[in-house]
């Protein structure tokens, strides 16, 4: 049996219903305040982060063999008082998670999990069809100067990742346009929409370039891969850019038709990259 450790977005509810027609037995677990949205048939499992000992001990006598970590989860504070005999021996671990990074602390939690005798199952194992492979995926394509810009924002990317900040951009003519930090892509996209396009240099006939989205460096993809869906692709045609970049095997795309849709209704393209490794 399987253990889904579920945040929020629409990823849980898709991992379910696949697992459900797979006739996978599975079990769904939820961190207190970060409760996915599933089919109303499914009450997931909450716990709070100081009794994760004890949600160890009863998956384990559960006969959960593996666990599977799918959406998006908020930090929580640690309220000592809370935390309980099982749970003791890991808060040494579990609060040097909450002081790292992201990356840093999904290796963390992982770890733990291992540690107790848990296989890490990846969404993209569970689920191939959700990691698209390389191409472009849309009506348009991407030209020359789409591809340096791609280029380009691999490599900012690249740098952001060394140091865990974040996991997408948008790049024209060369230029970085904008970053994303703790406030997330739909910050980032939103403030360039705002901003209007005599304020952005690059932006011209052709557009506002590029978003691009990737893993960090060395990241651990068995968890917290980047997500993109049709909302994504909304928020890029609100700000005016050309098309959305993603790397080949390191992003997953939820409502992969919608997302076609979407783009092509919009004129923009969808195109997956192979990674740098795979350059020529």
């Amino acid at each position: 049996m399987i253990a889904l450790i579920a945040g929020t977005g629409l990823l849980p509810a898709v991992l379910t219903e696949h697992l459900r027609g797979q006739a996978k037995p599975f079990t769904v677990c939820a961190l207190q305040g970060n409760l996915p949205t599933l089919s109303a048939d499914l009450s997931p499992r909450v716990f709070r982060l100081e009794h994760l000992g004890s949600l160890i001990a009863d998956l384990h006598a559960e006969g959960v063999r593996s666990v599977c970590f799918a959406g998006a989860i908020t930090r929580p504070q640690i309220d000592p008082t809370q935390i309980d005999a099982r749970t003791r021996p890991l808060i040494e671990q579990i609060a040097g998670a909450l002081r790292a990074g992201d990356d840093g602390a999904l290796r963390v939690v992982l770890g733990v999990f291992e540690q107790h005798g848990f296989t890490v199952a990846s969404v993209q194992e569970l689920m191939p069809s959700l990691v698209p492979s390389a191409g472009v995926l849309s009506q348009r394509k991407p030209d020359d100067q789409d591809g340096a810009d791609a280029g380009r924002a691999a490599g900012v990317l690249a740098a952001m990742g060394r140091s865990d900040i974040g996991q997408s951009c948008v790049v024209s003519g060369g230029q970085v346009l904008a970053l994303e930090a703790l406030p997330g892509t739909d910050w980032m996209l939103r403030s360039l929409a705002e901003l209007p396009s005599h304020r952005i240099p690059a932006a011209g006939a052709r557009g506002r370039g590029v978003f691009y989205k990737a893993p960090k460096p060395g990241q651990d993809r068995r968890a917290d891969l980047p997500v993109i869906g049709p909302d994504t692709v909304q928020a890029c045609a609100r700000a005016g850019l050309r098309g959305l970049v993603i790397e080949e095997g390191g992003v997953i795309v939820l409502e992969k038709a919608r997302v076609i849709e979407w783009a092509d209704a919009a004129n923009m393209f969808v195109w997956v990259r192979p990674s740098e490794e795979a350059q020529p």
